[in-house]
C-alpha cells in the first residue's frame, strides 16, 4: 500500500478509535453524573459522536477502517475506570465528569489537528475532519462554561 495512504488511513483509524472512546466515555459520564441537565448534555455528545463516527467511516470507503462495533482502547478502559474512581471520591460529580470531558476534549482537538497536518489527505476529509474539529471546539466552550457555573 502506499505510504501516503497508510498514513491517512491510521489517522482515521485513531480519529476512529479515539471517538469510540469519547462514546463510552460520555456514557460514563452521564451514569456517574446526578444533575439531570448534565445527563441530557453528555448524552447529546454521545449522538455527535456517534455521527462523527459514521462521517468517518463513510469518507473513504476503499479503506479498511475496522469493524462497526464501538470497542474503544485500552486506553480509553483506563480512563472510564479512572471517571469511576474520581467520580466515588468527588465531592461534586457532574463538576468531577465535566472536567473529565473537559481534558478529552482538548485531547481530541489535539488529535485532529495532528490529522490535519496529513499533506496528501483528499480534500472532502479535510473538510469532514475540521467541521468535526470545529464542533469539538464548540463543545469545549459550552462544557466550559457548564464547569465554571457549577
Amino acid at each position: 500500500m502506499n505510504t501516503d495512504i497508510k498514513k491517512i488511513e491510521e489517522h482515521l483509524k485513531d480519529l476512529i478509535s479515539k471517538n469510540e472512546d469519547a462514546i463510552k466515555g460520555f456514557e460514563k459520564a452521564s451514569e456517574n453524573s446526578k444533575d439531570v441537565g448534565i445527563k441530557s448534555y453528555f448524552e447529546k455528545k454521545i449522538i455527535d459522536r456517534m455521527q462523527f463516527l459514521k462521517e468517518l467511516r463513510a469518507s473513504v470507503p476503499e479503506l479498511e477502517l475496522g469493524s462497526v462495533q464501538i470497542e474503544g482502547s485500552a486506553a480509553g478502559t483506563l480512563h472510564r475506570t479512572w471517571m469511576d474512581i474520581k467520580a466515588f471520591f468527588a465531592e461534586d460529580n457532574d463538576e468531577a465528569m465535566l472536567e473529565e470531558a473537559i481534558r478529552g476534549d482538548k485531547a481530541a482537538i489535539n488529535d485532529y489537528d495532528n490529522a490535519l497536518t496529513e499533506v496528501m489527505m483528499p480534500h472532502r476529509l479535510k473538510e469532514i475532519i475540521r467541521a468535526q474539529k470545529e464542533q469539538l471546539q464548540n463543545a469545549l466552550e459550552t462544557t466550559e462554561v457548564l464547569e465554571d457555573y457549577r
